[in-house]
């Protein structure tokens, strides 16, 4: 099994780059991910498709709330993605070999990509196809994980050499209306982190409590978590979590 590299355990990582739109970098932008890369922090950072089949460096499945625009991302190109600007920015939406390039290994770099089943299902593959061919020759610390366990195993089809984990929660239905119960019960008990071959969880900050957590802990799995939002928050964290995401404060360095 790949493992992570030491890196992710040690650099606090910067949930979709060190954001901040009041100092004009917006979420995964470029202008966010210098100001990680120069902090010394890892980068967490998110993955959608684009109509003719580009990874796009975006969180959101609509471009309304971070850009200024709006409409579905995948029902535009990649050059034309690159066009529209980011909110808070004069920057465009980055695509995922520019951020590969921009990071260059000098600091842990973990991607999300984003379900476009969109109830965790098996209807996937193209996005992941896209990260696999544009990480294939990065030299850096690098790994991959998504909510949905197929977008995982198709990681472990097109991408064998990179570590992979899955993005696990406590599925409230508050927090997941459009998911059915069936599937929020069962991605509930993280059943997948065997047959994916994961390395690692990245589970809800708030749910670290969770038996199957620990469970997977005293397996030897990784533990990573989402998203912690002050410093008493990341203390607590940390009696369970390996290593943390983080956002709207400044985590504290290794050595620092």
């Amino acid at each position: 099994m790949i493992q992570l590299a030491p890196s992710f355990l040690t650099h606090p990582m910067t949930h979709r780059a060190l954001h901040d739109v009041k100092d004009g970098r917006p979420e995964n932008s470029r202008a966010a991910i210098n100001a990680a890369i120069a902090a010394g922090y890892g980068i967490e950072i998110d993955v959608q498709l684009s109509s003719d089949g580009a990874a796009m460096v975006f969180h959101d499945y609509d471009l309304k709330r971070l850009a200024k625009d709006s409409g579905p991302i995948q029902q535009r190109s990649a050059t034309d993605l690159g066009r529209v600007i980011l909110r808070g920015s004069d920057e465009g939406i980055p695509t995922l070999p520019e951020v590969l390039e921009l990071v260059a290994g000098r600091v842990p770099l973990l991607i999300e990509v984003k379900d476009q089943d969109g109830i965790m299902g098996a209807n996937v593959g193209r996005l992941e196809q896209a990260v696999a061919r544009d990480i294939a020759s990065y030299k850096g610390a690098l790994a991959v994980m998504s909510f949905n366990p197929h977008s995982v195993q198709q990681m472990a089809i097109h991408a064998p050499n990179v570590a992979r984990g899955i993005v696990t929660s406590d599925y409230a239905p508050d927090s997941w209306p459009l998911l059915p119960k069936g599937t929020r019960d069962r991605l509930r008990d993280i059943p997948d982190f065997d047959t994916v071959g994961a390395c690692f969880i990245s589970h809800e900050v708030e749910d670290l409590g969770a038996a199957r957590v620990a469970d997977l802990k005293t397996r030897g799995a990784t533990i990573l978590c989402w998203t912690v939002k002050s410093a008493a928050q990341e203390k607590e964290a940390r009696k369970v979590a390996h290593n943390i995401t983080f956002e709207q404060y400044l985590a504290k360095l290794p050595n620092a």
